[in-house]
């Protein structure tokens, strides 16, 4: 399959809401930064995502707003392999790489240990 750009798409389009495994693009068209973000977290799936912008707190917001596991600010698809790798939705369940996989299986508890005789604490 050739590379093919997909213009005049709709978010409702099966095209955007489902990944084509092929080199294929869509382009939706938005006039806000807000319906963008609406746009982008419009999908059962959250695995990730980029933006391309100069302006460092647009950038930011949009990475905090769009909800993915791995968001990218001017490039894509760049990897470390240290930093834990997982979607949101229904783009798994949990973190993959390096030792955060250990929490999918583990169970966190916090004790709190005195040897004063004297009370500490709030109560």
């Amino acid at each position: 399959m050739a590379p093919t750009l997909l213009g005049d798409v709709t978010p409702d389009m099966r095209v955007a809401q489902e990944e084509i495994f092929g080199p294929v693009a869509v382009v939706i068209k938005f006039h806000t930064e807000e319906e963008a973000l609406a746009i982008a977290n419009d999908s059962v799936y959250g695995l990730g995502g980029a933006v391309w912008t100069q302006d460092i707190n647009r950038a930011i917001r949009v990475a905090r707003g769009v909800h993915t596991g791995r968001m990218w600010v001017n490039t894509y698809n760049e990897l470390s392999a240290h930093a834990p790798f997982g979607g949101y939705k229904q783009s798994g369940i949990g973190r993959e790489t390096y030792l955060s996989i250990l929490s999918a299986y583990t169970q966190t508890k916090n004790i709190f240990i005195s040897l004063n005789e004297k009370r500490m604490g709030m109560f």
